[in-house]
């Protein structure tokens, strides 16, 4: 017959003819394997397991160097997790069970051991040892977690009556333990969908009726007694008897308001430019593309501006980095003011802006938007104490006779800004396919261009003597 997997075992006995017995009755067994080490003292015991794990103690009360209780104390200072197992006089029988009580797992008479009651003992004693060993794990984990727990906890009986909150749940919720107990949980725990603002059905009736865990759905507020709302997390877990019935249920929940604030700046410093506060491009894209869809849903026409001011980098190097930031907020507010609010202003980064109108009716539209943007970017800009006068060039690109994907639209737009510069500044120019062999209006490292659609107009010069008398140059 195959043995089982071997069991290490430390022999502490100074009798020697007991030893011989036990080595006799071990090596016997057919069901267990079983690897000896035996010293006669107590020191000896402590230095072999200071240098190796071993799963039994097996060890005489009555030892030469060190009697009793006390050897029973080192022996599991020494080992704490291993099993021990007493051989005890009839004289010592009351203190074998002391130092069981204090935490060996078991005792032996000498003299009325046999080879079958020393198997049981030892294969006994290294089962209840994995118990306690898990049942301390337990105790300690649950014990740490109320000392620290910083997460409310609620507990309810099988008819969804309170019966328990501790002191995080008492301040969450604002019902204090003595008026809450009783109660039902919907009074005390009122939760609702954030965004759609409906009731969430209690969470602890569904984990008692199903016996199961279970979690609350995201974007989920606690509604306080006082009505003031925090985001929550939690887990929701069925309790149960000794025989498995189901008795309550158990809520751990906790207040991320913090986290959802922090979450969402993350969020929107990863989608914004960090000076203007204006969508970044990765959001300009996906608010493209939205357009774009919006606009086949409709069978409507969406338009993109690319921007880029004229002479900024004179202006920075000039007059300085903090009156060139400054300047560039100014701008991006004056962008705003011209738009509507579906529409997007974005900054791409430098000097370079994009502007998405969304369901225009006409190409047109978009021009005229065009030109209040070089006239508001044109008007005079007022920043600590200098007048500084700045204007822009600007392309458009139209779905969907220009592109069909955002990616395109944007480059296409690029283009045409590259020719309306060409072409003397301060005018917007509609994209036209041939701007695509326009060496001036490429970019390697730029958003670049792809083959674009029909062309719109010709050049426009939209108020342009009213900028030029403005700026002193007639």
């Amino acid at each position: 017959m195959k043995r089982t997997t071997a069991k290490t075992i430390l022999v502490i006995e100074n009798d020697l003819e007991e030893f011989r017995l036990v080595h006799e009755m071990l090596n016997g067994s057919i069901s267990c394997a079983f690897e000896l080490t035996h010293v006669e003292y107590i020191g000896d015991a402590e230095r072999i397991l200071a240098e190796q794990p071993v799963d039994i103690v097996l060890m005489d009360l009555g030892l030469a160097d060190l009697p009793g209780l006390e050897a029973v104390r080192r022996v599991r200072a020494a080992a704490p997790r291993a099993s021990i197992v007493l051989l005890s006089g009839a004289d010592d029988e009351e203190i074998a069970v002391l130092a069981v009580q204090e935490g060996a797992q078991d005792y032996l008479l000498k003299g009325q051991i046999e080879s079958r009651s020393l198997m049981r003992a030892l294969v006994n004693s290294v089962a209840r040892k994995m118990i306690e060993e898990g049942l301390f794990i337990e105790k300690e984990r649950a014990q740490v977690t109320l000392d620290c727990i910083g997460d409310a906890v609620i507990c309810t009986d099988k008819s969804g009556n309170i019966t328990f909150l501790n002191p995080v749940a008492e301040r969450m919720t604002g019902w204090p333990l003595k008026e809450a107990t009783g109660r039902p949980m919907s009074e005390t725990f009122e939760i609702a969908d954030a965004i759609t603002r409906k009731s969430i059905l209690d969470p602890m009736a569904k984990a008692t009726s199903q016996n199961r865990v279970g979690k609350l759905p995201p974007n989920c507020v606690l509604i306080r007694r006082d009505g003031h709302e925090i985001f929550i997390e939690d887990s929701v877990a069925p309790i149960h008897d000794r025989e498995g019935q189901v008795t309550g249920a158990v809520i751990v929940f906790r207040d991320v308001t913090a986290a959802r604030t922090l979450e969402e700046k993350l969020t929107h410093s990863a989608e914004h430019d960090f000076l203007t506060g204006l969508p970044n491009r990765m959001l300009l894209h996906d608010r493209v593309s939205q357009a774009i869809a919006l606009a086949r849903r409709n069978t409507g026409r969406a338009a993109v501006l690319f921007l880029d001011l004229d002479g900024f980098k004179r202006i920075n190097d000039s007059l300085g980095h903090q009156i060139g930031d400054k300047l560039l907020q100014s701008v991006a507010m004056r962008l705003l003011a011209c738009v509507r609010a579906p529409d997007t202003v974005s900054r791409l980064g430098g000097d370079e802006f994009v502007v998405l109108i969304q369901e225009i009716q006409r190409p047109e539209d978009a021009g005229a938007t065009a030109g209040r943007l070089l006239e508001a970017v044109a008007d005079v800009h007022s920043i600590d104490q200098h007048e500084i006068h700045l204007t822009a060039s600007i392309g458009v690109s139209v779905y969907p006779s220009d592109a069909q994907d955002a990616e395109t639209l944007i480059k296409n737009a690029d283009a045409a800004m590259y020719r309306a510069k060409k072409n003397g500044r301060l005018i917007y120019e509609f994209f036209r396919p041939e701007m695509l062999l326009d060496p001036v209006a490429h970019r390697s490292n730029g958003p670049g261009s792809l083959a674009g659609q029909d062309s719109h107009e010709s050049s426009f010069k939209t108020k342009i003597l009213p900028f030029i008398r403005k700026l002193g140059r007639l």
